[in-house]
């Protein structure tokens, strides 16, 4: 491999999350073998403040990328685009809250799933004390105005939290200020991890029973967890928001994101055609080598964008992430 790489291969079965986790804390890589199904969200704005040119064309190219690639069957995809005359595919709040719940329904371990969002980012105030910035990242569907913007909580709460282990999501955000737009808590760099849950304070601090009853899937558990650290708190709020907020996940889930949170993401026009900058180097790169580990992919990116845009794509993850195994979706 370029560089020198040593390519780990993929475990299977249960990983454990280390980190200061306990025993039991684990994830399930994806082997991506299982079913396939895809959902593609591209918003031009038409005849709105800010209007887009490349965002539905995303779409387009990066369905055909991964029908011809990846093994993924039009039929097995859902596309919210404004240039469409039938209602329910519009890219309205309400369709792309019911279209992710189909994204994600009935997923088994091994299955492969893929999210592609294309559109206006942006952030708000954080309500829930999540954020260090103090913002929650935001996307905009075509009737914000009417409707209002789709908070980074919601997304995580409706397409990562309901995933059961082994399940792989691939998302890639092609948004402005989009780098934590799922709330994943594992944001890799170009060299190593960023930023990640202190796990063994969590565990220090009691706040781990939530997270393991979540990570099991047992939803009664979460909430008599929840409910018993909230009695014994007495009124420590700090502790009882934080155990709410673990974001870990026992599945596999890996978003792309066009930029940092505090960056925007360029609607670029490429050999003459009007496109996200994040989606084409996403596909320019894999088309030039198919076989990349995660942080091989992640740097081939960022050197595609980095000759013309200030923004620096991100990898995060729900789950410590081995980024020298070969990228799969």
């Amino acid at each position: 491999m370029p560089g020198g790489h040593v390519v780990h291969s993929l475990p299977t079965g249960a990983v454990q999350f280390g980190h200061g986790a306990p025993d039991g804390y684990t994830f399930q890589y994806s082997n991506c073998t299982g079913r396939r199904k895809a959902l593609f969200i591209g918003i031009n704005y038409f005849g709105q403040d800010g209007e887009l040119r490349g965002c539905i064309n995303d779409t387009k190219n990066l369905s055909n990328f991964i029908i011809e690639n990846h093994g993924f069957k039009r039929e097995d995809m859902i596309f919210l685009t404004d240039d469409q005359r039938d209602p329910n595919f519009q890219p309205t709040h309400g369709n792309i809250i019911r279209a992710m719940q189909w994204l994600v329904k009935d997923a088994q371990p091994n299955d492969a799933l893929f999210l592609h969002y294309s559109g206006h980012g942006g952030q708000t105030e954080d309500l829930d004390g999540d954020e260090e910035d103090g913002n929650d990242e935001v996307i905009y569907p075509v009737d914000f105005k009417q409707n209002g913007h789709i908070v980074d909580d919601e997304i995580h709460f409706t397409v990562v939290k309901p995933l059961p282990a082994g399940v792989r999501l691939t998302a890639i955000f092609d948004s402005c200020h989009s780098g934590s737009v799922m709330d994943l808590p594992y944001l890799y760099s170009t060299k190593g991890v960023l930023k990640e849950p202190n796990l063994a304070k969590e565990a220090g601090a009691g706040l781990l029973s939530a997270a393991g009853a979540y990570a099991r899937g047992d939803i009664a558990g979460v909430a008599t967890s929840l409910f018993g650290l909230a009695k014994s708190a007495m009124g420590n709020n700090d502790a009882y928001e934080h155990t709410k907020r673990t974001k870990t996940s026992p599945a596999d889930v890996i978003m792309w994101s066009g930029c940092k949170d505090v960056q925007t993401s360029a609607d670029a026009t490429i050999s003459s055609q009007a496109t996200g900058a994040m989606s084409w180097a996403f596909i320019t790169a894999l088309k030039a080598n198919p076989k990349q580990t995660y942080v091989e992919l992640l740097n081939s990116i960022r050197d595609l964008l980095e000759t013309n845009y200030s923004q620096k794509p991100q990898l995060s993850c729900s789950h410590p992430l081995d980024t020298d195994l070969l990228f799969v979706m």
